[in-house]
């Protein structure tokens, strides 16, 4: 059984100075009236969740009120200042689906590096390799570096891998669209039988309709104070 459980977790992000740049340090300061600048942000302040199977969360908000935040806290990027944060269930992160990609290794490179990180084993990857690459299309590219796809290929061979597992629990940055037309079909299908198997789902969007079509509870973030 999947679930989340968050109570009055908070992040703090250091903001990092360097003291070596006078001109730029001198300009602050008259800026600020020579007050002394913050050395963080409070991006989540006092988020308490209680999420189970069959939860769809939309979180909403304006720019900069910590949606894409809360997300890499709950997959692990951030770690909560304080309150306390317990995740059950494989999560899949389709935040930054290129994450972990080198561009000098090929796309079979990738899907076995991308595939350590979502926490299987080579076998497993082996075993799941010829499904990623057919669905991916990418064909004979697959044996070059990655530095030579367009942003397009980049995005279905990421997209490809970051789908092929099937997870407890997704978190999404705004709905997925990638590739050329021919693609985006067959992946809003993948998409959308990969989120109806999953327990719980949270993405973040400024689309209300996005947020009324595929969720059943909303989450609104303001600027932390």
């Amino acid at each position: 059984m999947a679930t989340i459980k968050l109570h009055e977790v908070s992040v703090e992000i250091p903001i990092y100075s360097n003291h070596n740049r006078s001109i730029k340090n001198s300009l602050l300061k008259k800026l600020t009236n020579d007050k002394v600048l913050p050395h963080s942000v409070t991006a989540l302040n006092n988020i308490t969740l209680n999420l189970k199977d069959g939860d769809r969360l939309g979180v909403m908000g304006p720019n900069g009120a910590g949606k894409s935040t809360l997300l890499r806290t709950l997959a692990g990027v951030y770690l909560p200042t304080s309150g306390t944060i317990e995740v059950k269930g494989r999560v899949a992160s389709l935040i930054d689906i290129s994450l972990g990609m080198d561009g000098e290794a090929t796309g079979y490179e990738n899907i076995r590096m991308r595939g350590i990180m979502m926490g299987l084993s080579l076998k497993q990857i082996r075993s799941m390799e010829d499904e990623i690459a057919d669905f991916s299309g990418l064909g004979d590219f697959l044996h070059m570096p990655i530095r030579t796809y367009s942003t397009g290929m980049h995005m279905r061979l990421g997209f490809s891998v970051s789908t092929a597992v099937d997870a407890d629990i997704i978190l999404m940055d705004e709905w997925l669209s990638v590739g050329d037309s021919e693609f985006i079909l067959k992946a809003e299908k993948r998409l959308e039988n990969f989120i109806g198997r999953s327990s719980i789902l949270i993405i973040a969007s400024h689309s209300k309709d996005l947020i009324q079509k595929t969720t059943n509870q909303i989450l609104r973030l303001e600027h932390a104070g």
